[in-house]
């Protein structure tokens, strides 16, 4: 239920297998979305997957563009150019997750084909293919010395890899939904995973340890992100909410609202002053974390906004969204 009135009801979500499959708002609700005129920050739109636009990922030059899609394809784009490079074929299924190294050599690769691909940025060649879950691959992340790859999945694990050479390090239990997303501290230290459910689970990078659980949410965790000094973490959810918590002690200290569906995506700014987060209504909105406030709302998308990311220049930001397109903005 969201506002009193059900999603189900009004044909804005199917059950899917441990997931919720989201469909087009109906146009008579096209009064919710409200934001500025949005053309002052919009630089261009790049089109090019026919399916959903699920994740997306920025270089370390802010260069290049990595994009994952239902259309069962990774693509690779020139970021200033907006041109796309190469198409990475392979993956037998929807890309649920797309990461790049920190070296800006490598592109990691996860769907529903149960499978992780490591690619070569660059040449496009498929060089690993990582297998032993037993269910989606809904996250990837890759730590800040590129040497640990961590997934997690539908099958409610989630594995670390020793990244140069695609062997399996660990496999973390505990979880008694679906992972959602997983996110590693800029340290390297811990890692921090949210689920189909309403929590957030704190590790132990090296020892795999269970360190905390988060509640507060009221429903699935679909997004996290650390800031860039490591201390705080971001989590968004179906309930709408964006949750801000000290990570070092793993305390909530502030709940964003403002977001009419739930919140799908989140992106925060390399100096750790802006945080994005993209909603089911087709909106972003972008918060000043000095303030706690909402600077704008950018609009144009036609679906909902399914990814976010934020160029290490800080300059650009980049939104994939299930209308298949994938929009690149002056990060406000």
């Amino acid at each position: 239920m969201m506002g009193g009135v059900s999603l189900l009801s009004i044909g804005l979500i199917t059950q899917g297998y441990g997931y919720f499959r989201y469909k087009t708002f109906p146009s008579n609700l096209s009064f919710l979305i409200a934001g500025l005129p949005s053309s002052t920050y919009l630089k261009t739109t790049l089109n090019g997957h026919s399916n959903s636009v699920r994740s997306i990922a920025v270089s370390p030059d802010s260069n290049y563009l990595v994009s994952g899609s239902n259309d069962h394809t990774v693509k690779i784009w020139n970021l200033p150019k907006g041109e796309l490079v190469r198409t990475l074929n392979g993956h037998d299924g929807n890309v649920y997750s797309v990461a790049i190294t920190p070296d800006g050599e490598n592109i990691a690769s996860g769907g529903d084909d149960n499978t992780i691909k490591i690619w070569n940025l660059k040449r496009g060649q498929l060089k690993k293919n990582l297998t032993g879950h037993q269910g989606f691959i809904s996250s990837v992340a890759i730590s800040s010395d590129g040497k640990t790859l961590v997934s997690g999945s539908y099958d409610h694990t989630i594995k670390v890899w020793d990244l140069p050479t695609g062997k399996l390090k660990q496999t973390l239990r505990g979880e008694t939904n679906w992972v959602s997303s997983v996110v590693i501290s800029p340290d390297g230290k811990t890692l921090v995973s949210g689920n189909g459910g309403n929590t957030i689970r704190i590790w132990d990078l090296d020892t795999g340890d269970l360190k905390k659980t988060l509640t507060g949410h009221r429903d699935s965790v679909v997004s996290l992100i650390i800031s860039p000094d490591g201390k705080t973490l971001f989590s968004s959810s179906l309930d709408r909410n964006i949750k801000i918590w000290d990570l070092t002690i793993g305390e909530l200290k502030n709940t964003l609202t403002g977001h009419i569906y739930y919140v799908h995506s989140l992106a925060i700014s390399p100096d750790g002053k802006t945080l994005v987060s993209g909603s089911a209504n087709n909106t972003i909105k972008v918060w000043d974390l000095e303030t706690w406030e909402l600077k704008t709302t950018l609009t144009g998308h036609k679906n909902w906004v399914s990814s976010l990311a934020i160029s290490p220049d800080g300059k650009t930001l980049v939104s994939g969204s299930r209308d298949d397109s994938i929009k690149v903005w002056k990060l406000p």
